[in-house]
């Protein structure tokens, strides 16, 4: 039953690079509160689900942004990922953001970093500490994740600095991917200067919060260079930053491992909640 549920997920993501609502019939729907459908914004498409663990007291705060190839996916089809923690003791944010063909670049990341600042001004109300707060991302949303953890502008323009996160997580994140392959890519981020600033690696300033940069090597949608292209930019510049390889995982693997039915031995699951342990106990 497993295995067929396990095949049967794996071809419902790759159809859209990005889990879909039967994935949430494999997941526990207890251990945790949900507060669905929360306005950051005024706006289309800027709101959240809000997910704390059951008992009520929260180890931290985890702002988590889908991937989608910045043009689809939805808050809705990750409960899985709120499930994984907040089963370890983590509240879980995960916000909607506007999309191409409705935005470009940079509106995506003014968005995510909106709601970031969202958090950090409300999230007491449900018994997290702002003090807490970590990013994290799989493919689009880990560069969303990185951008907020590195160019200090976005945060700077609500109020917040980089430093006020206590770490950034990206599964399988682009980070230096110039140059742009497709129309499509060069639609989303238009002109020479929009695409150099998109970059992770050519906008990074220190001193960054601490980061985890997670990298499938049979993903062959997001090459692994990547990750290791901004790490290696982030220590040279005297940033923090961890490497960690997954041999096995593909790109979907990345974020379907999380993923209770999924989760093989946890390995993807217990590194990152290491991460954030011990950026806590610091």
């Amino acid at each position: 039953m497993i295995k067929r549920a396990f095949f049967a997920g794996i071809a419902l993501l790759c159809s859209a690079c990005s889990p879909v609502g039967v994935m949430n019939a494999l997941i526990p729907s207890g251990g945790y509160r949900s507060y669905p459908d929360i306005a950051y914004q005024q706006g289309e498409e800027r709101v959240l689900d809000l997910y704390v663990p059951a008992h009520g007291h929260s180890r931290g705060v985890v702002v988590f942004f889908y991937g989608g190839s910045w043009e689809s996916g939805h808050r809705q089809d990750y409960r899985f990922v709120a499930e994984a923690l907040t089963a370890r003791g983590y509240s879980v944010v995960i916000p909607d953001y506007r999309k191409y063909p409705d935005v470009v670049f940079p509106a995506f990341v003014e968005d995510a970093a909106a709601a970031v600042a969202w958090v950090h001004r409300h999230i007491a109300e449900y018994g997290g500490d702002p003090g807490r707060i970590f990013v994290a991302g799989h493919s689009a949303g880990a560069h969303l994740a990185a951008l907020l953890a590195l160019d200090p502008h976005y945060l700077q323009a609500q109020g917040m600095s980089p430093m006020d996160l206590r770490g950034m997580i990206g599964l399988a994140g682009p980070y230096d991917f110039l140059p742009l392959q497709t129309a499509r890519l060069n639609a989303v981020f238009p002109g020479e200067h929009l695409q150099f600033l998109s970059q992770p690696v050519n906008v990074l300033q220190t001193p960054n919060p601490p980061l985890l940069l997670l990298v499938g090597l049979k993903d062959n949608t997001v090459l692994p260079r990547n990750s290791e292209s901004l790490a290696q930019h982030i220590q040279r510049a005297g940033g923090k930053a961890e490497l960690r390889y997954f041999n096995d995982y593909g790109h979907i693997n990345m974020v379907l491992k999380l993923a209770r039915p999924f989760r093989g031995d946890g390995h993807l699951l217990e590194t990152i909640v290491e991460f954030m342990n011990r950026q806590l106990a610091d």
